[in-house]
């Protein structure tokens, strides 16, 4: 797990570089590592590998990370090599109210020094392409009582850079003409996980080391939009601009 990665993430947060060998890796900076390489001819359309191996293919062409879940068991060491373990958990296709939607969850083990460090649950969901016929769904309106709160805005740069550390190839984040021509998105899509990754930070900050968390999307956001990081208490969530609520989340913490 090279420190230097770390650190590049660091910056793109916005933080100091700060972290080397031996240090504790913070939470969810695991997605940076165990990277999938695979060439042109094994990716979809929309630049994630094509389904049918570890993810089966559900029929179904629109990718997006709903949420997921994590259980903190030990800390990861950066500099350390460490393994992860991958096994598709469930899957299965349901009738919406705008259509056919599949669910995936994959669930990973991080391993470290024969030690299991963490467990985290991944739920995809994969859809049809939208049909301009059929109107877009009202999202949810977020809670306005936070005790603690930060405004923050992911502009095009972040979202490459952040691809780029997590070898995302998903076009909705960098690829402007295909997010709205084909998947009917208002922009490029800010990275449902590093909204997570954003709330995980704030939640360790006010309480401590994590032992779980959870977070589900529940609206996109755009990378032209304003973003207010809250949380009250053990609570957190991502309000938009509008008020809108694009991602809720839960903590627990060791104090």
């Amino acid at each position: 797990m090279d420190p230097a990665r770390a650190r590049a993430m660091q910056v793109t947060l916005g933080q100091a570089p700060t972290l080397a060998r031996g240090m504790r890796c913070p939470p969810f900076f695991h997605q940076l590592y165990f990277w999938t390489p695979l060439p042109p001819q094994a990716l979809g359309r929309d630049g994630h590998p094509k389904v049918g191996g570890l993810i089966p293919d559900m029929g179904l062409p629109r990718r997006m990370w709903a949420g997921g879940r994590l259980t903190f068991v030990a800390p990861l060491r950066l500099g350390i090599a460490a393994t992860r373990v991958s096994v598709c958990q469930a899957a299965m296709r349901k009738a919406g109210r705008t259509g056919p939607l599949a669910f995936v969850t994959l669930r990973h083990e991080l391993w470290q020094e024969d030690r299991l460090c963490l467990t985290e649950w991944q739920d995809l969901v994969y859809r049809n392409d939208p049909d301009p016929d059929v109107p877009r769904s009202e999202p949810p309106a977020a809670l306005d009582d936070a005790e603690e709160t930060a405004e923050t805005r992911f502009d095009a740069t972040v979202l490459f850079r952040y691809s780029a550390l997590t070898f995302n190839g998903h076009r909705i984040h960098y690829d402007q003409t295909y997010a709205r021509e084909v998947e009917g998105y208002d922009g490029l899509v800010v990275h449902g996980p590093l909204l997570a990754q954003h709330l995980m930070l704030m939640a360790e900050a006010a309480l401590g080391p994590l032992t779980k968390f959870s977070f589900r999307a529940t609206a996109p956001l755009m990378h032209d939009e304003a973003a207010t990081l809250c949380r009250k208490g053990c609570r957190l969530w991502v309000r938009g601009a509008d008020g809108r609520q694009c991602m809720v989340a839960q903590a627990e913490c060791t104090r």
